[in-house]
């Protein structure tokens, strides 16, 4: 029992590292030198935290941490320099709870990689997770944010503190989910930083419009001919990401397809080495419009009977090329939905004529 709560404090510790880990560092020496927890039977290893120096080097880089985290993008060049930090830190903080009896080695590193691998976990989760709120250049979700897992430090300190077994149900489960979505959180990592970098590389001034052209990579055009069974002719093809949608995976890099066929359908093709997709998507009841974001445009079909929404996301210097699309695609909709006839203007009532025998006599003269 006692070696599960010793690797409860461990776990926690190391998991909250990869979070804050000035915070964590500053807290829990602040509590050991405060006395409000008893460390030096139970982990004296732990007392180094309680010095002096640490505790003001940690305080101090907490306070301009705490300032970075509230900034849009400055969190997450803050994240990016304490990607190696969070992780070193949650080692250490491992290694300090778990000791090293006899000093050993295998121990010791066995120690150091559940701690670092559960700060790299943590640190993976917030980085990831600030990426994608920053895709909104509004700072009031970064300060919720911030503040969020400032009260998670403190709560997951305060759970290790009074109950280690929880801790360890706690924090293991929580690691486990992260691990199971991972892939997925990578997946938006990875258009984020892309939809970053065109922003950042792309000229500035209006673009001129663009012709869609018909040409798909060779993989892609290969998937769609299997799909493609009436061997309709591609009209336009254009390479974006998934945003959302009923049978759409999200961020995907994938390319849009409009056939000579049914002017209400459209296709989402996509291939990597681990999946192929080939969505076919029904537009007969949907608006189509073109929604700039801070670092995307965004190709947006809504439907006003409350059918899912699809989302498709461009890079920010794709603007004309979206205009193109959301051109071509309201035309082939206009040409199917059925049109109202025009409404004649009302037209005045005749006036009815008023003969000789029902019109009414001069009133006679008040002076006769």
């Amino acid at each position: 029992m006692e070696l599960l709560q010793t690797f409860g404090i461990a776990l926690g510790l190391a998991s909250l590292a990869g979070l804050n880990l000035y915070l964590t560092v500053f807290v829990t020496g602040l509590a050991i030198q405060q006395q409000w927890i008893d460390v030096a039977q139970t982990n004296p290893d732990l007392l180094i935290l309680a010095h002096p120096v640490i505790l003001a080097l940690s305080g101090a880089l907490y306070l301009v941490g705490f300032l970075a985290d509230k900034i849009p993008w400055v969190d997450s060049l803050w994240d990016a320099l304490h990607t190696v930090i969070r992780p070193i830190g949650g080692a250490f903080l491992a290694m300090r709870v778990l000791g090293t009896p006899a000093h050993e080695p295998v121990y010791e590193a066995l120690s150091a990689l559940l701690g670092g691998s559960a700060g790299l976990l943590m640190h993976g989760l917030k980085a990831g997770t600030r990426l994608v709120v920053n895709h909104s250049p509004e700072p009031f979700s970064n300060i919720a944010l911030s503040l969020l897992e400032d009260l998670a430090v403190l709560a997951g300190l305060t759970l290790i503190r009074h109950n280690p077994l929880w801790a360890l149900a706690v924090f293991s489960t929580l690691l486990l989910g992260i691990l199971y979505f991972t892939p997925k959180l990578l997946g938006a990592i990875k258009v984020q930083l892309w939809l970053v970098r065109k922003k950042i590389g792309a000229p500035a001034g209006n673009r001129p419009p663009v012709q869609l052209v018909t040409d798909l990579p060779a993989d892609l055009h290969i998937l769609f001919h299997n799909y493609n069974l009436l061997g309709e002719k591609i009209l336009w093809a254009v390479p974006c990401v998934s945003g959302k949608g009923p049978g759409l995976p999200r961020n995907v890099f994938g390319s849009l397809v409009a056939t000579e066929g049914d002017p209400t359908k459209i296709w989402f093709i996509a291939r990597n080495r681990l999946r192929k997709l080939a969505r076919e998507i029904d537009l007969s009841a949907y608006k189509i419009t073109r929604e700039p974001k801070f670092i995307s445009e965004n190709l947006v079909c809504y439907s006003l009977e409350k059918k899912p929404k699809y989302l498709f996301l461009f890079n920010r210097s794709q603007d004309a090329l979206v205009d193109a699309v959301v051109d071509s695609l309201r035309q082939r909709l206009a040409s199917v939905q059925p049109q109202e006839p025009p409404q004649e203007p009302p037209q005045p009532a005749p006036e009815t004529p008023i003969s000789a025998e029902t019109k009414s006599e001069p009133a006679p003269d008040a002076g006769t």
